[in-house]
């Protein structure tokens, strides 16, 4: 198995960064787990701005040669993981920007006749990991599920992707928030993991 992590959080001496950590640690010790890649998107300076004009049409990102390693890191993984805050109800401006322009026709779906589109990255599945300042269940009681609707349904299911794990970790700036055992959990969840 191979697997790219994502990784959107500005400072590496908080939370989220600790469970970046250890997916890794759980990842390396688990031997069905071959390669592993991790993308910073802050560290590497992602620009999440789309821009569309003359010269880059918005048909052409799926050709669009800035983004091309990001493409190949996508294509390349089998399970990709996604590690974020949730900011009033959803992921990060950055790593929506992110998914903005890899997210792109005739990359990751296609047009076709009908209601829905092919999704080209069949077979792949994906896990979010995701930390908030508010308790677990206010996505599910006060938003309406956005954030799982959003990510599962509106995007990962939308390009073909069916698997999809969540990981909502709330009271997470709290002392009561339970975060070593939330830590513990990931790394064994990594350790165990088998497809």
């Amino acid at each position: 198995m191979k697997l790219l992590v994502i990784y959107t959080y500005p400072n590496h001496k908080r939370l989220n960064y600790a469970f970046l950590q250890e997916v890794m640690k759980g990842s390396n010790e688990n031997p069905n787990i071959k390669e592993l890649q991790v993308l910073d998107l802050y560290e590497e300076n992602f620009n999440p701005l789309l821009v569309f004009n003359e010269q880059k049409r918005r048909r052409d990102m799926h050709m669009d040669p800035h983004i091309e390693k990001y493409r190949q890191q996508i294509t390349w993984a089998d399970k990709i993981v996604f590690i974020y805050p949730i900011w009033w109800g959803r992921p990060p401006a950055m790593l929506l920007g992110y998914i903005d322009q890899l997210f792109a026709s005739n990359f990751a779906y296609q047009d076709q006749k009908g209601l829905f589109p092919k999704g080209l990255l069949k077979g792949k599945s994906v896990i979010c990991i995701s930390t908030m300042k508010g308790p677990t269940h206010y996505p599910f009681l006060w938003l309406n599920n956005a954030h799982k609707t959003l990510m599962k349904r509106a995007l990962f299911n939308f390009v073909g992707i069916k698997n999809v794990k969540f990981f909502e970790f709330g009271n997470m700036e709290s002392p009561k928030g339970k975060q070593m055992k939330r830590l513990e959990k990931i790394d064994t969840y990594f350790q165990r993991l088998q497809h």
